[in-house]
């Protein structure tokens, strides 16, 4: 008689798939509900899982909506207001104009999208974060599937290396996990199979793991409880999907800047309309001149520049070893006033090493070649009671818990021969780490000597050791309580050597008993080469560094110390103490000068900080690696994720990504992002310049009712704002950064781009020099050829070819005074000769380029008709060559006054 099993109705495992399953009942019970068996599920039965869970993946952010970000660009003020000048060019009866200016739109939108596209492709890269396969039983046999086929009821095969690829409760077996991507502790967690409690965190449930974790040591096999965004890395992937970026400081000052540029062109446009009509212009004319006006104010250049600048720091930040999501985060960083930080993998080099051995009577130092037999004996030991695996070629940092893959290199480094193959082939049994009992211990057979090696806390190993003296002892807990100040991890390593013949002991009780101390081992995960360095970078800086860590406080408080972080004695708060902090509380603990290391930090907590910072007016960078951390990224001004060591999520939640995991390379990006601020007030100090140089000629025209020819026409504008200025502006971006500006305060958050002394510096003494020396030269040229007052100067008139010369001296002037004006931007308080003439190579080229692009439109025919020019003579020439020194050097002599001034000020600051 054949039995037939009815597979589950799809109706029911929907049923189940509604009802919240507690992963932490009974086995028996977590069987029936997930209707599954020790042996896993059928094949068929799994597909059609699928169909009810769906696929075992974190549900990424959809793509970029490029139709409607690509529209947002043309919401833009000074999209609005160019399009605006574009109508009324067009209603005037000008359309070439018109097509002009509507091009100019069209360039800023376009490029300003493509480059925010290619700086999210940059991040898309980086490598996904689950498994792609994963160990299971399908069919009562063991299979390996894609690990996004996973449904709840499989039972998972977790070995030595595997990274978990979904919730599940464990079965049998015991291993090794790392929670670091979820709980921020650095020390791998044990997990068995066995009762547990029902109360407290899951993340603290002996008997289950989690999507995302990796097994750094032992089997066990698992019932999958969770797949996808149900997990708890699902659940803080969601957490940290939510709300929307906030603007930059740099798109905040940008737009509000552009919104008063749009609103005084606007102004000044419709004002001098009727004044150009009471003047005797026509209706065409006026509303020609009040076009130009708009046009003339409007400084074109100005978003797709600082697009590029921002996009070049983009780019020269990827080289170093930072990729940037956001390009307006460059210049954010540069605004940076507290860096939040985790320990492991940023402070730290994320690798174990051991520094120091205790020895009956004496303490060695470990990093370097020891010469005591001793020392040979108890590295022998703490390398044989091991699990790990070397390094391969496929993992060159070797694999399984890191504690023991320092006791491996501190064998290799003593010459001590005990690979992890010749342990293996020596070993008789093995009785794991328990995190209940703190220490783990091998049974070894060498020569047919059965020799017991035990290792783990001081505390749990000294109890099992025979022939201790009281001395000994307090010496043992001085030494203990010493390593512990300065921040070490300390093993103690003792063993058993039985008689020859006699049997190996088979329970964990009998092996580890009567065992003789060998010493201690104190190990510390080392501070990253370079790091104190940064960190004494950012002090300079006026940035403050808190160390936000899910490890031992003591333990982060002393890597702080040692690369500068904090003063000796600072504060610690431990995640018990800061939950309890009221917000106001938390408020006034971060608003103090003092730098602080939060220990055992939650993710909840990490938020909670960020949050407090940012109230307090700060600009916060917030680093982190694990899932956990992505809300406080997210939230942060600036999150900076690890690329190496970092989860998928966090990556997708920050803002910055290190390639290289380095502290030093936050700080190299803050240093960046204030170049490209200076950078950014540099060039648009020198687009501002040219907006009186190319306004006043339409003044002059309009308030003289005519009688005075208009010096400039539009399109020479725009040859001027999208031709010869474009690449001396983008050089200015590309400058060196300027003397001492690592060693300036943060500037505070509400400090624009654009200010009062840019605007004075721009418009009163660079334009303003330059408006009058481009008007001399315009009435020079037109007075030398006998025009006076009134006199007709249109086509066909005696004087039409000398108005031509006139506007093209104009033309010729303004890009002369240029020249001057980009040489004097270079510094905003030094001296040009304090960093180089010839230290931008870039803005000698993009002179070249102005310089032959105007030559071009001077005397090439057919650009003479459509931009209304005519060429120059040689002692026209001659009038405009100076413009460009004039306007340099009454900007430096300015600066020279400044500096002058400001010494005294320093001075008396300097007195005690």
């Amino acid at each position: 008689m054949t039995t037939v099993t009815k597979a589950p109705d799809i109706g029911a495992i929907a049923d189940s798939a509604d009802r919240e399953v507690d992963a932490r009942e009974p086995l028996t019970e977590l069987f029936r509900d997930l209707r599954t068996s020790p042996q896993g599920l059928a094949g068929r039965e799994a597909a059609r899982r699928t169909l009810v869970y769906g696929s075992n993946e974190l549900a990424r952010r959809t793509g970029r909506r490029w139709p409607g970000e690509l529209l947002a660009q043309f919401t833009q003020p000074l999209a609005i207001l160019l399009a605006v000048a574009a109508g009324l060019a067009w209603a005037g009866g000008t359309p070439a104009l018109a097509l002009a200016v509507v091009a100019v739109i069209l360039l800023n939108a376009g490029f300003a999208f493509v480059q925010e596209m290619q700086a999210e492709h940059a991040v898309d890269a980086l490598a996904a974060f689950l498994p792609a396969t994963a160990q299971v039983l399908r069919d009562g046999a063991r299979t390996e599937i894609p690990a996004r086929e996973l449904v709840p009821g499989d039972v998972l095969i977790i070995v030595e290396g595997d990274r978990v690829s979904a919730d599940a409760r464990l079965i049998d077996g015991t291993i090794t996990v790392d929670l670091s991507a979820l709980t921020g502790e650095s020390v791998p967690a044990d997990r068995s199979a066995g009762p547990t409690e029902i109360t407290g965190s899951l993340l603290d449930a002996h008997d289950l793991v989690f999507s995302g974790t990796t097994c750094t040591g032992g089997e066990a096999s698992a019932v999958v409880t969770r797949i996808g965004m149900h997990t708890e890395l699902g659940r803080i992937a969601a957490l940290s999907q939510r709300g929307s970026a906030q603007p930059s400081p740099l798109e905040t000052q940008v737009r509000r800047a552009t919104w008063i540029i749009a609103v005084v062109a606007v102004a000044v446009g419709v004002a001098f309309l009727p004044i150009g009509v009471w003047a005797g212009l026509g209706w065409s004319a006026a509303i020609s001149f009040s076009i130009g006006l708009i046009v003339a104010n409007v400084p074109e250049g100005l978003l797709p520049i600082i697009t590029l600048a921002l996009a070049v720091g983009v780019r020269e930040l990827a080289r170093k070893g930072a990729v940037v999501k956001r390009l307006s985060a460059v210049e954010t960083l540069g605004s940076t006033t507290v860096i939040c930080t985790d320990k492991t993998g940023t402070l730290t080099e994320n690798r174990m090493t051991v520094t120091r051995m205790w020895l009956p009577g004496t303490e060695l130092d470990a990093t370097g070649k020891v010469d005591d037999p001793c020392a040979a004996v108890l590295a022998a030991a703490a390398a044989a009671c091991t699990s790990a695996q070397a390094p391969t070629d496929g993992q060159p940092a070797g694999s399984g818990d890191p504690t023991e893959l320092a006791l491996l290199r501190l064998a290799a480094h003593q010459n001590v021969d005990v690979t992890p193959a010749a342990r293996d082939a020596t070993r008789l049994a093995i009785f794991h780490f328990d995190a209940h009992l703190k220490r783990m211990t091998s049974v070894d057979q060498t020569d047919g000597v059965v020799t017991v090696h035990t290792k783990g806390a001081p505390e749990t190993v000294l109890p099992c050791c025979e022939k201790l003296d009281e001395p000994t002892r307090r010496e043992l807990q001085h030494t203990i309580d010493r390593y512990a100040a300065d921040g070490l991890r300390v093993l103690a390593v003792a063993h058993r050597v039985y008689p020859a013949g006699a049997p190996a002991p088979v329970r964990r009780d009998e092996a580890e008993a009567g065992l003789t101390l060998l010493g201690l081992v104190a190990m510390v995960d080392p501070a990253r080469e370079g790091v104190a360095d940064a960190v004494a970078s950012a002090h300079r800086a006026g940035i403050r560094i808190h160390v936000i860590t899910g490890d031992y406080g003591p333990t982060a408080a002393a890597i702080a110390h040692q690369v500068g972080i904090g003063r000796i004695g600072g504060r610690i708060v431990a995640g018990e103490e800061l939950d309890a902090l009221s917000d106001a509380d938390l408020d006034r603990l971060v608003a103090g000068d003092d730098e602080i290391v939060f220990a055992r930090a939650s993710p909840e907590a990490k938020l909670r900080i960020c949050e407090a910072l940012r109230a307090g007016g700060n600009i916060v960078a917030m680093t982190g690696d694990g899932v956990n951390d992505a809300p406080a990224l997210r939230h942060a001004d600036i999150g900076v994720a690890m690329g190496r060591s970092g989860t998928d999520v966090a990556r997708e939640a920050a803002t910055m990504v290190l390639t290289d995991d380095n502290f030093a390379t936050i700080v190299t990006a803050v240093s960046a992002g204030r170049r490209v601020f200076a950078n950014v007030r540099k060039f648009v100090l020198y687009i501002f310049a040219h907006a009186v140089p190319e306004v006043v000629p339409f003044l002059v025209f309009a308030l003289s009712g005519g009688a005075i020819p208009l010096p400039l026409t539009v399109l020479q504008i725009l040859a001027i704002d999208l031709g010869t200025e474009t690449l001396p502006a983008l050089a200015l971006g590309r400058e060196p950064a300027e003397p001492g500006l690592m060693d300036r305060p943060p500037r505070p958050r509400r400090t624009g781009v654009i200010d009062r002394k840019l605007l004075l510096r721009a418009w009163l003494l660079l334009g303003g020099v330059s408006a009058l020396l481009v008007m001399g030269g315009y009435l020079y040229t037109l007075v030398g050829a006998g025009w006076h007052l009134g006199d007709p100067t249109g086509p066909g008139t005696a004087l039409h070819q000398a108005y031509l010369q006139a506007t093209t001296v104009t033309f010729a002037g303004i890009v002369a005074c240029q020249i001057g004006t980009a040489f004097a931007a270079r510094t905003d308080r030094a001296s040009l000769f304090t960093v180089g003439l010839f230290s931008n190579p870039l803005l000698l080229w993009g002179i070249l380029f102005e310089l032959v692009f105007t030559a071009a439109v001077i005397y090439t025919p057919w650009l003479q008709d459509i931009f209304g020019t005519a060429a120059l003579s040689a002692t026209q020439l001659a009038i405009i060559t100076p413009f460009p020194f004039i306007v340099w050097g009454v900007d430096e002599a300015a600066r020279w006054v400044a500096r002058r001034r400001s010494v005294p000020v320093l001075q008396n600051r300097e007195i005690p």
